[in-house]
This record gives C-alpha cells, sequence and structure tokens, in this order.
C-alpha cells in the first residue's frame, strides 16, 4: 500500500482559501481528502506566524485570532520549527531569491517528502529542490 500524498501549504495557499478566492476550491478537496486520512497537510509554524501578522494587519487582532482559531481546526499539522529546520531554511534562502518565511515551507517540504502547494511565483526559483503544486486561477 502507499503513503498517501503529503502537501505543505505556504502562507499564499492557505490565505487564498481563508478569503475565498477562486483557487480556494483546490484547498477545500485537499481538506476534504485530509480530514479522510487520504493525504497529509503540513504548515511552518513559521508561515502559520505569517499568515496571522496579515491578517492582523489587514483586518485587526481579533480577526487574526479568529483566524488561528479556525487554523486549529483544520486538518492541517503545525509543525514547531526545529533547529534542523532553522538551518536547512537559512540554506535555502541563502542560495534561492525567496522569502525567509517560504524558505521554512520549502525546508518542511523537504523533510516530509511533500510538495508546496502555492501559486507564489518566488517558489519557481526552488523547483530544483521541491516539487511545486500550482494554484491556478482557473480551478
Amino acid at each position: 500500500m502507499t503513503e498517501p500524498a503529503s502537501y505543505v501549504m505556504d502562507s499564499f495557499a492557505l490565505l487564498a482559501y481563508l478569503q475565498d478566492e477562486p483557487v480556494a476550491s483546490r484547498i477545500e478537496r485537499l481538506l476534504g481528502a485530509a480530514a479522510n486520512g487520504k493525504c497529509y497537510l503540513f504548515l511552518s509554524m513559521i508561515n502559520l506566524g505569517e499568515i496571522l501578522y496579515i491578517t492582523e494587519r489587514r483586518g485587526g487582532v481579533v480577526k487574526a485570532q479568529d483566524t488561528l482559531a479556525l487554523i486549529q481546526q483544520l486538518p492541517i499539522q503545525v509543525l514547531s520549527v526545529e533547529d534542523r529546520t532553522v538551518l536547512a531554511a537559512a540554506h535555502i534562502k541563502a542560495n534561492h531569491p525567496i522569502s525567509y518565511a517560504d524558505s521554512f515551507a520549502v525546508a518542511i517540504a523537504v523533510q516530509e517528502n511533500a510538495r508546496v502547494i502555492t501559486g507564489d511565483p518566488e517558489f519557481h526559483s526552488v523547483e530544483t529542490i521541491v516539487q511545486v503544486e500550482w494554484l491556478q486561477i482557473s480551478e
């Protein structure tokens, strides 16, 4: 029996879902699959922090708190940042034009043998080290 697919969400993907953007349907399908044990979804604590600061800037602290409560109910494993992840993310950031927060999504994808799901064009620079599933507007 094959292991279920694993995905790492970056802030782009989860914010698109939370804001009900056109690509949210793909995230909804992944969440349903994860709830049924058909795939694994991961989110770095660093990317969670990014989502929360963006949400708070746009909608205030109560909106950020509500967003955190919602994310905690989703079938997504939020991964604490271990030393090895920080070191891997630093190496990725040093060698690719990607944001520091996004380098954590890449590092976790490598560690978990997962693909990153995103629509953020910065991830084109890391396609040589990690699989990327691109969220398309036409979804």
